[in-house]
């Protein structure tokens, strides 16, 4: 949602031979990285924290050099798809006047009206759910993310197995870099989301008083959007968060069935507050949002290398949320020390604007989990599957709920 976007994460051009006179520094798509992404990128970020890929892009792997890019809205654009990706995909004033109209709808006080809502999803998911049995984290923080998003948004329950099929696509898709099929899972999600605007527009007054009709009343510098700069805004809010809540749900429910003495702290019981902070820094740990890219508008120095203009550059976030240079080792886990500096919902103008809503789902979900249950354990039987660049996190999680 917002700063991370499914299938932003690398150009269809990554791993074709590199142009000019500049080598390659790091293949993304060779087999080391495939095996064991987060140990690849570690090591990139010592070796090299500014490396040009097998494509030409270049990659910033190092805290500072994230930061710092991040930061510079001006040199770094994020302008760089074909596409239009609203509010994440535009610079300058289109973007502060576009983000303005999208944090209205995460605000405090519209985040705490939805907790109730959210919180009853995750419960009656949870109810379902086989105690004792096996579950995989991921496919279960996929139907809780349909489901929750489903309900806020006002859409069709019915929806939900066509939503989850459409994750499941997109993410195929995705893996397989091939562009004609990305393409084709956006442009079926985009007439989905047609299906729900179109009638809305139809009814006019009459329309359901829900966020979607609140979205399609909505201006922007004074005149109403327009039908595109709809479906790309619930294209990120949809797209975006059934994907990333999946992902999420991994690596937290694997980092508590692996740590036994945190998982009962949370077990016990603590406030939101500390409980957000657990789950950002068991995110830091992991990061799922792998990268997301941006474009040189002038020359820059980056890491002590040479960038032209026009250059495509990602920001590796997860490599960058690792960066013992500030985190210590790795492994160290510190909610509270670490808070600052975790880049897990990005950082600068472009931080993920729905933040708050992600927040609160993951928290609930946690939450309904741990109370329905006495622990959580990995399942022997079958091994967790990593899921390969440019996704981040695990493609399955098989756990033991006991």
């Amino acid at each position: 949602m917002g700063e991370h976007e499914p299938g932003d994460e690398f150009g269809p051009e990554e791993g074709v031979p590199a142009p000019g006179p500049v080598p390659a520094d790091w293949n993304p798509r060779g087999p080391r990285v495939r095996r064991d992404p987060v140990a690849a990128y570690d090591e990139l970020r010592e070796r090299c924290p500014v490396a040009r890929g097998a494509g030409g892009a270049w990659t910033l792997f190092s805290h500072a050099e994230v930061v710092a890019a991040a930061l510079d809205h001006e040199t770094f654009a994020n302008a760089v798809s074909r596409h239009l990706q609203v509010p994440n995909g535009l610079d300058g004033p289109a973007h502060t006047a576009f983000r303005a109209v999208v944090e209205r709808f995460f605000t405090p006080q519209r985040t705490a009206a939805l907790g109730p809502v959210v919180r009853r999803t995750a419960e009656e998911l949870v109810a379902d759910l086989p105690v004792p049995g096996a579950v995989d984290a991921v496919a279960l923080g996929a139907r809780f993310a349909v489901r929750a998003q489903l309900a806020w948004l006002g859409w069709d329950p019915g929806l939900e197995e066509e939503l989850l099929r459409w994750t499941a696509e997109h993410r195929a898709a995705t893996r397989s870099r091939r562009p004609e099929r990305t393409a084709a899972a956006a442009r079926r999600f985009d007439a989905l989301v047609r299906s729900q605007t179109a009638p809305r527009r139809a009814a006019g007054a009459h329309a359901p008083d829900d966020v979607t009709t609140e979205l399609l009343r909505e201006r922007v510098e004074g005149r109403p959007l327009t039908e595109e700069e709809v479906v790309s805004v619930l294209r990120n809010w949809t797209g975006g968060d059934l994907g990333s809540m999946a992902l999420c749900a991994g690596v937290v429910l694997a980092h508590l069935a692996d740590h036994p003495q945190r998982q009962e702290r949370l077990r016990r019981g603590v406030p939101d507050r500390e409980l957000g902070q657990v789950l950002d820094e068991i995110l830091r740990l992991d990061d799922p949002f792998v990268q997301n890219r941006r474009v040189t508008t002038r020359p820059v120095t980056a890491g002590g290398r040479e960038l032209a203009a026009g250059e495509r550059v990602f920001l590796n976030w997860t490599a960058a949320n690792r960066d013992p240079r500030v985190f210590g080792e790795p492994g160290d886990f510190d909610p509270v020390g670490h808070a600052p500096y975790n880049l897990v919902w990005g950082i600068g103008k472009h931080v993920c604007p729905g933040r708050p809503l992600a927040t609160l789902e993951l928290r609930e979900l946690t939450r309904a989990v741990l109370a329905a249950t006495t622990a959580l354990v990995p399942d022997p039987r079958q091994p967790r599957e990593r899921e390969v660049p440019p996704g981040g996190g695990y493609a399955a999680v098989p756990l033991l709920l006991r």
